[in-house]
């Protein structure tokens, strides 16, 4: 388990981090959110001792990560990948690794095993694509099969097959009762990845919940309407004083409203449907919502947009 209590970093005046608590715990995934320059990154390296917090501690299983007599064993991180020696192959990489924590040197052969990598194990690392070296970064991670694992934009320079297959490794890693955390600017992904989630904006807490829950409490639900009488439908609720929008697909996104009023509607009405369907709004969309105002720089979609239809 990972736990965060009051933790704080300051470069000069600037604050990178600010009271920040939160819990990690096994079983699950836990993806950790925020827009850049949130304090994602600094946060994690107060995790692994890289940074020390200007206040505040963070414990790893009750100890700070210092205090790890052999840490490869009890936590795992991949946080920079391309952080190997050029001209070191894979392998001896591994070796060192392990052999500067005691670990078995057949335990180099297995994680390489594991990702993917034995076919290229001599190479020399410098010559390793970003999604090579990501891969020997999980493998570095993997070494000392430890119970706390940290991912840092894992699935950078990965092609689909490997976001799939580390996907499924992350999810099996905690199904086996570990813990993981794991930072993405992939939203998409993390909905697929991620059970709970940490969500930072400025270097603050924003929300600390399951994925479900933040995606529910941050979005608003809508109803998906299939009709071939689109027109009348469209009049109806116009009456009712209901949100609709008309997507290009000649389907009718309604809000303030169930599938049900929308059905009993219709159906008082004489109008056929051929879809009624609940839809949810996506990670995406709460996570824009809830940290909109915590971004580094905002930007104006709406004046880029006129700027451009002006200038044509």
């Amino acid at each position: 388990m990972i736990e965060a209590v009051g933790l704080t970093k300051r470069y000069g005046s600037t604050v990178a981090v600010n009271d920040l608590s939160f819990t990690v715990k096994p079983g699950k995934v836990t993806g950790f959110l925020g827009p850049n320059g949130a304090g994602k990154s600094t946060t994690m390296r107060m995790i692994l001792g890289l940074d020390a917090p200007t206040s505040g501690r963070v414990l790893i299983d009750g100890k700070p990560y210092q205090e790890l007599k052999h840490p490869l064993r009890k936590v795992g991180a991949l946080i920079d990948a391309k952080w190997v020696h050029p001209n070191r192959s894979a392998h001896s990489h591994l070796k060192w690794l392990a052999r500067s924590n005691d670990l078995p040197l057949s335990r180099v052969d297995e994680v390489l095993a594991m990702v993917g990598l034995e076919q290229v194990a001599k190479r020399r690392a410098g010559g390793f694509s970003l999604g090579m070296s990501q891969r020997l970064g999980i493998a570095a991670a993997l070494l000392g099969d430890p119970e706390v694992l940290m991912f840092d934009e894992p699935v950078n320079g990965l092609d689909p097959e490997g976001i799939h297959w580390i996907r499924r490794f992350m999810q099996g890693l905690a199904a086996e009762g570990r813990t993981v955390f794991v930072s993405s600017h992939l939203l998409s992904e993390m909905s697929l990845t991620a059970e709970e989630l940490v969500v930072i904006g400025r270097g603050e807490l924003i929300a600390q919940c399951s994925t479900e829950e933040f995606v529910e409490g941050a979005s608003i639900a809508s109803v998906r309407v299939r009709t071939p009488q689109a027109e009348e439908l469209r009049a109806l609720l116009d009456e009712q004083g209901l949100t609709v929008q008309q997507p290009l697909d000649g389907t009718l996104l309604v809000g303030d409203a169930t599938s049900e009023q929308l059905g009993e509607l219709a159906a008082r009405n004489g109008i056929v449907l051929h879809e009624l369907t609940t839809q949810r709004g996506s990670l995406e969309e709460a996570f824009m919502q809830l940290t909109s105002q915590a971004v580094e720089y905002q930007t104006d979609l709406g004046g880029t947009a006129a700027l451009t239809t002006a200038g044509k």
